[in-house]
């Protein structure tokens, strides 16, 4: 009897060793769920920056720079991408330099969409420049290239 009571017991604890090893780590931050919508607190502040961009304009970028940053770093380590890029775009005052630190972010922001199957908000499409190789998330329907800005602004597809 006491042989079987200390296998059960042996039994008892490796089930519950198994149980604890096959039970899915929480969630870091405030990460979205697979499958959910990419958080407003980044798109928002992000598509400011690219209207400014696609008008040639680096106004209110390390404001938003500096917005997306903060949301970033409340999703966890999955968005660490996204909060690095960011910091690094508040640092920019020339043109070329914040279009390409734009890319950066923006293609930290897409990996991050696909990488947890997250859609844009409602009206918010993906875009890609062939001249530049990245993408960019907007609103509407006519493409306004962040990249070129006005010297090509319909430069590009929607994905």
């Amino acid at each position: 009897m006491k042989t079987f009571l200390t296998a059960l017991a042996c039994v008892m604890m490796l089930v519950g060793v198994l149980a604890s090893a096959c039970t899915p780590a929480p969630q870091t931050g405030n990460t979205p769920p697979a499958g959910g919508q990419m958080p407003q607190s980044i798109v928002d502040p992000y598509l400011k920056i690219q209207a400014s961009l696609a008008r040639d304009s680096v106004d209110d970028v390390k404001a938003n720079a500096g917005n997306i940053a903060t949301a970033a770093s409340a999703l966890g380590a999955p968005a660490m991408k996204i909060d690095m890029a960011a910091v690094q775009l508040t640092s920019t005052t020339e043109l070329a330099d914040t279009r390409d630190r734009f890319g950066a972010l923006s293609e930290a922001i897409v990996a991050y969409m696909d990488g947890l199957h997250l859609t844009p908000p409602p009206g918010v499409r993906i875009a890609f420049c062939p001249m530049v190789l990245k993408p960019w998330l907007q609103e509407g329907s006519t493409l306004a290239n962040p990249y070129y800005g006005t010297e090509m602004p319909t430069c590009g597809s929607f994905r």
